[in-house]
C-alpha cells in the first residue's frame, strides 16, 4: 500500500517545523509566516552494495588546491585570501545594498584573466544584467549568462559542460526543484535547491556563491540549516544612506571570521577602500566636547572610529532615553551604571545619544573605553585631545581590562599621526609594558574613575595597583 504525503507547518521565517498551523512563530515571534507543506514518503528499500569505507590520514601528499584570485582585494581579504575550488558561500545582505552589483563585477574580473564564470540570475532577464554592466562600465564578452530558477535545468548543463571556475546563483529564494510541492522561497524549496547546488559544486570542482535574501532582523530567510551547510558566509553591512558597505565573513572554513573588507558605494559600482580608518576620520572635527576616537579591529584588520555621545536633560518624568547607533545598547546601560556608581558622575537625569560614525557596527567589548571618553566629555564640556585614542574594556567595578592586538591598535594610530594612545594597565606586577611606536606615547589607566578626575568629573579616584 502506497504511502500518503505527509503535512507539516514550517516557518518561513526561521524554519521551525509544527504539528499545526497557528498565527504566530513561538521560536522566532514572527506572525503569518508558518506554511502547510507536503513531503512525499520515499520508498524504503535495501542497499544492494555495502562497501567498506576507506580511511586516510591526516598528513596527505597532495597539495592543496590553489585559490582564485578575486582581482578584488578587499573579497580577497575576506574570503580569506580568494576563492577555494570546489567551496560554496552564502553571501547576504538588505535589498539594494550592493550585492548582485559586488558580484557581477567579480564575475566580469574573473573571466577577463581566463576563468570560466557562469552568473545565473533567478531575479532579473539578461537584457537587465546587461544594462547593469553598461551603467557599470564593466566589460567581459566571455563571461556566460542565463535566466533560470529550475534548478534540475541548472544541474543539467553544470552536469555535462566543461567545468567552470566560478557559478554565481543570484539568488537561492528564487531557485525552485520540481520534486519538491512547495512554492520557491519556502523552507524545503530553499534547503533542497541548496543541497543540489552544493552536492553539483562539490562533485564537480568548481566554486559557488549563493545569494540570499534577509529578513528584517538581518537574518538569513529561510532555514538556519543553509548556513551550516556551506562554507563561507558573509554579510552586507551599512546603512543605504551612507556610502560605506562593509563586507563581514560571518563563517568560514577557510579563513579567519568577523574579517571585513570595506567598499564605497560610487555610480561605478563598489570601490575599495583600502584604508578605511582615515575615510571613516575624515569629517572628524577636533575640540567638540563628546568626541572621542577608538582604535578597534576587525578580524585582523586595525580599524579607527569615531565616537560621538551627546546628553541632553530628559523631556518628561518618564525614564531617560538611551538612543545608540553602531553599538549594543545593553553596553551602554551597563558602561552609565559603571560611571555614577563607581565614578560619581551623574547621569541619572540625562537623556544619553551614542553614534559610531561611518555605518560600521561594533560588537568587541575594547570599545568600552572610547564610549567612555566620549560621554565624559559630553558630561563635563572638555573634548578629547585631539591626537589621542582610546581602547580598552571595562568592568563592573571600574576597572579597565586588557585586550587583545594591542601593538596592531597602536601601530595604526601611529599611522595615522596620532600622539596618544589611552589603554588598559598591564595584566599583573612586573609584566613587560607594551611598547609603543616611535611618536606615539602611551597612557596606562587601572580604573575609570582616573579617566574621570583627568577630564574633570566629579568622581573620586580610586587607588591603583602598582
Amino acid at each position: 500500500m502506497a504511502k500518503q504525503p505527509l503535512h507539516r507547518f514550517v516557518c518561513q521565517s526561521c524554519g521551525a517545523v509544527y504539528p499545526k498551523w497557528s498565527g504566530k512563530c513561538e521560536a522566532c515571534h514572527e506572525w503569518n509566516t508558518i506554511v502547510e507543506e507536503t513531503v512525499e514518503p520515499t520508498a524504503s528499500r535495501a542497499s544492494k552494495s555495502k562497501r567498506r569505507l576507506t580511511f586516510s590520514g591526516l598528513e596527505g601528499s597532495a597539495e592543496p588546491p590553489a585559490r582564485i584570485g578575486t582581482s578584488i582585494a578587499e573579497l580577497d581579504r575576506v574570503l580569506g585570501g580568494g576563492l577555494v575550488p570546489a567551496s560554496v558561500v552564502l553571501v547576504g545582505g538588505d535589498p539594494g545594498i550592493g550585492k548582485s552589483t559586488l558580484l557581477l563585477q567579480t564575475a566580469c574580473r574573473l573571466s577577463a584573466t581566463g576563468q570560466k564564470v557562469i552568473y545565473i540570475s533567478g531575479e532579473e532577464a539578461i537584457e537587465q544584467i546587461r544594462m547593469r554592466a553598461r551603467r557599470l562600465e564593466l566589460h567581459a564578452p566571455t563571461l556566460e549568462l542565463a535566466a533560470s530558477i529550475n534548478v534540475s535545468d541548472i544541474a543539467a548543463t553544470l552536469e555535462t559542460d566543461t567545468p567552470p571556475g566560478l557559478v554565481i546563483i543570484d539568488s537561492i529564494q528564487t531557485m525552485w526543484l520540481d520534486t519538491i510541492e512547495s512554492a520557491p522561497g519556502s523552507v524545503a524549496q530553499v534547503r533542497a535547491c541548496a543541497f543540489e547546488l552544493i552536492r553539483l559544486a562539490k562533485k564537480r570542482g568548481f566554486a559557488l556563491i549563493l545569494v540570499g535574501h534577509v529578513t528584517k532582523e538581518g537574518g538569513l530567510a529561510g532555514p538556519r540549516v543553509m548556513e551550516h551547510m556551506v562554507d563561507a558566509v558573509m554579510y552586507f553591512e551599512g546603512d543605504r544612506g551612507h556610502q560605506f558597505r562593509i563586507l563581514r565573513a560571518a563563517k568560514n572554513r577557510f579563513g579567519a571570521t568577523d574579517e571585513i573588507g570595506v567598499f564605497a558605494m560610487t555610480d561605478r559600482g563598489l570601490v575599495e577602500v583600502p584604508n578605511p580608518s582615515a575615510l571613516f576620520l575624515a569629517e572628524r572635527h577636533g575640540n567638540i566636547a563628546g568626541s572621542a576616537v577608538f582604535a578597534g579591529l576587525e578580524g585582523t584588520r586595525p580599524v579607527l572610529l569615531e565616537v560621538q555621545a551627546l546628553l541632553s536633560p530628559k523631556a518628561s518624568d518618564g525614564s531617560p532615553r538611551r538612543a545608540v547607533v553602531g553599538w549594543d545598547t545593553g553596553r551602554l546601560s551597563m558602561l552609565l551604571a559603571v560611571l555614577e556608581a563607581r565614578c560619581g558622575l551623574k547621569l541619572a537625569g540625562m537623556d544619553v545619544y551614542l553614534n559610531f560614525a561611518g555605518g560600521l557596527r561594533v560588537t568587541e567589548p575594547a570599545a568600552d573605553l572610547a564610549a567612555a571618553a566620549a560621554i565624559i566629555s559630553a558630561a563635563t564640556g572638555q573634548p578629547t585631545s585631539a591626537g589621542s585614542v582610546f581602547f580598552g574594556e571595562i568592568g563592573l567595578s571600574g576597572e579597565i581590562r586588557q585586550v587583545p592586538q594591542s601593538d596592531l591598535r597602536l601601530r595604526e594610530a601611529q599611522k595615522l599621526g596620532f600622539t596618544t594612545a589611552v589603554s588598559p594597565r598591564r595584566v599583573a606586577r612586573g609584566a613587560a609594558r607594551t611598547k609603543p611606536p616611535a611618536g606615539l606615547e602611551l597612557q596606562e589607566l587601572g580604573h575609570l574613575s582616573s579617566l574621570v578626575a583627568a577630564m574633570g568629573g566629579n568622581g573620586t579616584r580610586e587607588p591603583e595597583e602598582d
